[in-house]
């Protein structure tokens, strides 16, 4: 089985340098990555670095300015440079007489939209409406849907209910919409080896479908919660259920689907 993380963060300061993260992989197998830039920066230099230097290993996924009158060219600039995809929040929009614009430049440019943001934006009939509006444009869906956000935090009374979160995964109705997940330590209580494990997974299993479902480590924040190597095993035996062909799926074969470079 080819492993595919397809979330980690590195960077020269703000996060750890992919050295950092190799190791990990190397310790459970894992044989690629996707690079997701932080939300920090729009420079994306040092993941287009890390690409070049492991160009069978790593896609990157790129950010940039969506508010700037320049986002358009340069997404293209990091298009050129390398990148395969491009990060979003489902609320983001460009300015201008085409609000979708940086989407549509997304799909122009044949770059994936790795799409981030909380659960309620993935509610709205807007984000339904511009899924569907774009055919064409692979979108994958960070953090099941947002439900990490809520599933772990102190403000317990403030996590979406189920019926919430059923209708976001309602968006598997469109086939151009992908489900990325982040290890149970992201929506279990702590500490770990966690007591409940409540049934998001199995949910977006049962929705998308094991060919549009991908795992990310979320390193290094799950250094934080279960470690690299639970978020990885532990999420296995969660799918038990799951048939070695629709684990390799899970595990790699999606992300290989997307983000053809790896290939």
């Amino acid at each position: 089985m080819i492993i595919v993380d397809t979330h980690v963060h590195v960077a020269l300061h703000t996060y750890d340098p992919i050295e950092m993260l190799l190791t990990p992989m190397q310790y459970n197998n894992v044989a690629k990555t996707t690079l997701v830039q932080s939300s920090t920066t729009t420079d994306n230099t040092y993941v287009i670095e890390c690409k070049r230097r492991f160009p069978q290993r790593v896609a990157v996924v790129c950010r940039v300015d969506v508010d700037s009158p320049n986002a358009l060219a340069d997404l293209e600039h990091w298009h050129r440079e390398g990148a395969d995809s491009v990060r979003l929040r489902n609320f983001h929009r460009s300015p201008g007489s085409d609000p979708l614009a940086i989407w549509h430049k997304a799909g122009e440019l044949g770059m994936p939209v790795s799409a981030g943001g909380h659960l309620e934006g993935f509610l709205t009939d807007e984000f339904a409406k511009l899924v569907e509006s774009l055919p064409d444009l692979k979108i994958v869906i960070e953090h099941l849907g947002g439900m990490g956000f809520y599933a772990v935090s102190d403000y317990q009374d403030a996590r979406p209910s189920d019926n919430q979160y059923r209708r976001v995964l309602g968006l598997a109705r469109y086939p151009n919409t992908y489900m990325k997940f982040h290890g149970m330590g992201e929506f279990c209580a702590p500490p770990f080896p966690h007591k409940e494990v409540p049934p998001y997974l199995k949910m977006a299993y049962d929705a998308f479908g094991p060919q549009r479902m991908m795992w990310g480590s979320d390193y290094p924040r799950v250094i934080m919660r279960e470690g690299y190597r639970n978020s990885l095993q532990f999420t296995m035996e969660q799918l038990s259920f799951c048939g070695r062909e629709d684990l390799e799926w899970v595990f790699g074969k999606t992300a290989l689907s997307v983000w053809k470079s790896l290939q």
